[in-house]
């Protein structure tokens, strides 16, 4: 009977380190993504790369979103003339002012040349949305020293859209 309850008492105090171990690197991660997510809206303006002129779509909810909390954001799509009476570019060097900030709502594929682009143009910070993220795209963006958001928060959620 002793000792079994020793025996209980040892995995005991495992489970309980490896639950703190497990709490403070969520800590660490949630402050992580908090200072990203604040580093990526020092900006003054904004590139959606993937806006959609379709109202049902999450590059349209993305670019109004923006829009709707003030932030100057320009539409990126060359498939598309206007958005919400703005006019949309078809890249980024076509943009009429500097983005250091951009979100793209791209297929995975498309993100991996998007990331390239965002690398020649400087961008410092890039908010893959949800279904937009890939591991090529993320591995290239962090290897240029870029503050990238990916792997689940969503601009529509952080801004409350």
């Amino acid at each position: 009977m002793f000792r079994s309850f020793t025996l209980f008492v040892q995995i005991w105090h495992k489970i309980a380190k490896i639950h703190l171990f497990y709490v403070s690197i969520m800590k660490i991660i949630m402050t992580n993504l908090k200072d990203k997510i604040q580093n990526f809206f020092k900006s003054s303006a904004y590139a959606v790369v993937g806006a959609s002129d379709i109202n049902y779509k999450f590059g349209y909810k993305c670019y109004k979103c923006y829009l709707d909390h003030g932030y100057k954001a320009y539409p990126v799509n060359p498939n598309c003339k206007s958005i919400l009476d703005n006019p949309t570019y078809n890249n980024l060097q076509s943009l009429p002012e500097k983005c250091d900030s951009i979100s793209v709502i791209t297929p995975p594929a498309v993100t991996e040349e998007i990331i390239k682009e965002a690398i020649a143009y400087g961008v410092k910070n890039i908010w893959l949305q949800p279904g937009a993220e890939s591991k090529l795209a993320v591995e290239m963006a962090t290897a240029k020293g870029i503050n990238i958001i990916w792997g689940g928060p969503c601009l529509l959620v952080e801004l409350g859209c």
